[in-house]
């Protein structure tokens, strides 16, 4: 062109001598909004024939091929280098490679006429399958196995924190109930047969002066009786520590603050839910998430408290509970907040045309102090449990009225007839609901047999208590529900159904069951308690 020469398409034009001719000079700013008419067509006619239905709708590229010409370069594009291979990204952001080369012309067709040879244009060519099989892409496919080994080493140390932690919390646990106790030195018991415990001995020090410096040398070290006893005596240095850090006059200001603000999480009916479900004569089960059991270890590889929330909620749990002891039991405080979320977003995910229903959540905790109650309102729970073995009378008043008095449904936990007894001498309406529990004391084994909380369903102690405080009062079953077996009637096979049923018709109304799902090894609730309720 810089010489004056002229080149034409081979045949385009018939040109005679005389002729007068018109050019066209290829201009960029023209030559942009070309490129971006020539796309928004193709997307407008794509969308056309896929809403119609007309063949070639369904076609999806997965590659693109630009054959351009050489004087389409970064002069004619304002100095912009790759400008149609980025219109391609922009108008197909799904097709992964894109490709091509520069030449001296394009052979191509332009409206009806014949092919012909054009030494200034681009041509884009689209690839799809016509078996609709899915694009691969090397590059996301790296970023994918990228990812996947990120996440199996994210996971792997996951893992190595929570077996360290399991380890560590399973050999404190088999401490308590192995080297405490022995065959030949039972812990100390009352003529009514209930353990005899000691609060933590605080002053078992004497102090030595040296020049103008006190020491505290320990003369004796206190060893708990049972492993009750130590779960009290680490409770109330865990508490010790907590008090270090926000007194209970701080802590008291905080829960009287979130009581009248209606922005903040208010307790709901733990025990209602639970009365609905077994209105047709329903077992209910209430999973617990509980990461470690004293006696047997760790309970799951992965504890994931949202996660097991969320699975309990897509099974139809009408209430749940969350272990949040540290001592024994692994929990956290965290996790009655954590639990409480997760369950508000999956009964939200999950919602009917009836409304949501949001779960609500049990704290279970060995509770000694006013201010473990004070947390526990902060962090959101809905009920609390009493462990009625580890306190006194007036403790077990106590504790009661308060829990009542934020607002609070308590269960209290028994496991003997002197327990019972003691629950029965609070006014009605001070406990919301009795669990009989399977778990012996001394050294927090489970009685595997089933026996005790069947005795105790059978006892005197449990008639006057109803008697007192009303039939209607629901009677749960804690420890090995799922697990402990009875023969089939029908075939003798172990059934877990069998111990259910026991249990049912000596006036329980459901269980709250850890271990139990845990043994049944399903990836859900519903799945798990199907399970648990077939037959064998």
């Amino acid at each position: 062109m810089k010489d004056g020469s002229i080149t034409l398409p081979l045949g385009s034009v018939d040109i005679e001598p005389g002729t007068r001719i018109r050019f066209f000079v290829r201009e960029g700013g023209f030559a942009k909004k070309e490129v971006e008419a020539i796309w928004m067509g193709y997307k407008k006619k794509s969308l056309e024939e896929s809403f119609n239905g007309t063949p070639g709708g369904s076609f999806s590229p997965t590659a693109c091929f630009l054959m351009s010409t050489l004087d389409r370069g970064t002069k004619l594009f304002g100095g912009k280098s790759g400008y149609e291979s980025s219109a391609i990204s922009e108008f197909l952001p799904t097709v992964p490679s894109i490709s091509g080369f520069f030449s001296n012309g394009i052979l191509g067709q332009l409206d009806d006429d014949e092919v012909v040879f054009h030494p200034s244009a681009a041509c884009y060519c689209l690839f799809g399958s016509k078996t609709k099989r899915p694009i691969y892409s090397p590059v996301k496919a790296a970023e994918a196995l990228a990812n996947e080994a990120r996440q199996q080493e994210e996971d792997d140390e996951v893992e190595r924190a929570l077996g360290a932690e399991d380890e560590k919390r399973t050999y404190r646990s088999s401490q308590g109930s192995a080297s405490l106790i022995t065959d030949e030195v039972l812990a100390p018991r009352s003529e009514d047969g209930e353990l005899i415990l000691k609060r933590r001995e605080i002053h078992s020090s004497r102090a030595l002066t040296v020049s103008a410096v006190q020491w505290s040398v320990a003369e004796k070290t206190a060893t708990p009786n049972s492993v009750m006893e130590g779960f009290m005596w680490d409770k109330e240095t865990e508490v010790d520590r907590f008090r270090e850090r926000v007194p209970l006059s701080n802590l008291l200001s905080q829960c009287k603050l979130s009581m009248t603000d209606p922005s903040k999480p208010q307790p709901r009916d733990w025990v209602g839910p639970i009365k609905q479900a077994a209105s047709d004569g329903t077992f209910v089960i209430i999973p617990e998430c509980k990461r470690i059991e004293p006696v047997y270890g760790s309970l799951r590889k992965r504890y994931d408290v949202a996660k097991l929330v969320k699975q309990f909620i897509a099974g139809g749990a009408p209430s749940i509970s969350v272990n949040c002891d540290a001592v024994l039991f692994g929990g956290s405080i965290d996790d009655i907040e954590t639990a409480r979320g997760a369950a508000s977003s999956a009964a939200i995910e999950s919602a009917s045309h009836d409304g949501v229903v949001l779960p609500p959540i049990l704290a279970s905790d060995l509770l000694l102090y006013p201010y473990q109650l004070y947390k526990l309102r902060l962090a959101g729970a809905d009920a609390v449990t009493l462990m009625v073995g580890a306190l006194a009378g007036k403790d077990l008043l106590y504790l009661s009225k308060i829990a009542g008095g934020i607002g609070f449904q308590t269960l209290a936990v028994v496991t003997s007839e002197v327990q019972i007894r003691s629950v029965t001498q609070l006014a009605p309406g001070g406990i919301t609901a009795l669990v009989i529990s399977n778990r012996e004391l001394e050294n927090f084994a489970f009685d595997e047999s089933g026996e005790q909380a069947l005795k105790l369903l059978k006892s005197d102690a449990l008639a006057e208590f109803r008697t007192k405080h009303g039939a209607e009062v629901p009677i749960l079953v804690d420890g090995r529900v799922g697990i402990i077996t009875r023969p089939n009637k029908e075939n003798g096979n172990p059934s877990t159904l069998e111990y259910i049923n026991e249990l049912k018709e000596n006036g329980a109304m459901g269980a709250i069951v850890s271990g139990g799902l845990v043994v049944a090894n399903e990836a859900d609730f519903g799945a798990a308690l199907r399970k648990i309720m077939e037959e064998s």
